[in-house]
């Protein structure tokens, strides 16, 4: 599969591959957007949890919601019986949310067997497919699940640290996108985090995350190739992803791997702290109206 994305055709054809790892990666907090609220558990059969806020997250970073260390990663998902031949299939509940940020996650890690369920849980429910009540826990039966053989290789170059950001700032060959809403990367509005200044790195362009979505599921091809068009001056620069929390940034980073307007997986970089940490820290310059 040349795509980072499968439908839920496609799922529903493969879920019972004996090569199929289907994990669900939905938040608690949902940001950004109005949340889609369910009066019942509800996953797509066979789901196991994958928990981005309570154990896929470096907790000892001071930051929320930090990029997991490769021996956190490794501890994390050896439960899953990932094999080197497994197709890694990541949804959430809200359509589109935090699905890419488990995605781009896996991809760090060195997981290239890894795909987003488009339009997650609300595009499953809508075509009438079936649905239970309880995740598959992971180890459960531990007699059952292969011991995990695929190797964790962490690629720093996919994840932006402050300082790294700092020093690419002038550059002309580096573009920094942010996901926000347009109210917040102008300041025209607070910020939902007690201590954040209101604005947006300097030289960041604005692309919010809604912008490259139809519905619950991502825009084609065609119709995202001109949402990047504007805003990349060739598919060699260099993209770096930021918004709130380092959520919705992997949203619009999907996005542009989905439109083809990147030449690959190695220009592109998630600045994890993003703006709950750049404007936090007075001492970091930014920008607002």
């Amino acid at each position: 599969m040349e795509s980072p994305l499968v439908s839920t055709a496609w799922l529903a054809a493969n879920l019972h591959n004996d090569k199929l790892i289907l994990l669900d990666a939905s938040m608690e907090s949902v940001l950004g957007k109005e949340p889609i609220v369910y009066d019942r558990p509800c996953f797509i059969p066979g789901s196991q949890k994958c928990d981005l806020e309570n154990v896929l997250l470096d907790s000892s970073s001071g930051q929320p919601l930090t990029f997991p260390t490769a021996e956190i990663f490794a501890a994390a998902i050896k439960p899953l019986g990932i094999q080197p031949d497994s197709v890694v299939v990541i949804y959430d509940n809200q359509g589109i949310y935090s699905a890419p940020r488990a995605w781009w996650i896996f991809r760090t890690m060195g997981i290239e067997q890894v795909f987003v369920l488009d339009g997650g849980l609300p595009q499953w429910l809508e075509e009438g497919r079936e649905v239970t009540d309880t995740l598959a826990v992971p180890g459960a039966d531990s007699e059952s699940i292969p011991e995990m053989t695929v190797s964790v290789a962490y690629n720093d170059r996919q994840v932006c640290s402050c300082d790294q950001l700092l020093a690419q700032l002038n550059d002309p060959e580096v573009t920094v996108l942010d996901a926000r809403g347009k109210a917040r990367f102008l300041g025209e509005v607070p910020e939902p985090r007690p201590g954040a200044r209101p604005g947006h790195i300097p030289g960041a362009v604005n692309l919010p995350f809604s912008q490259v979505l139809n519905g619950n599921k991502f825009k084609t091809k065609d119709e995202l190739q001109p949402l990047f068009a504007g805003l990349i001056s060739s598919p060699d620069q260099k993209l770096v992803f930021s918004c709130g929390s380092g959520i919705t940034a992997c949203i619009i980073l999907l996005a542009a791997v989905v439109s083809g307007a990147v030449a690959g997986y190695s220009n592109l970089s998630l600045y994890d702290g993003s703006w709950a940490e750049c404007g936090s820290y007075p001492q970091l310059p930014i920008e607002s109206v």
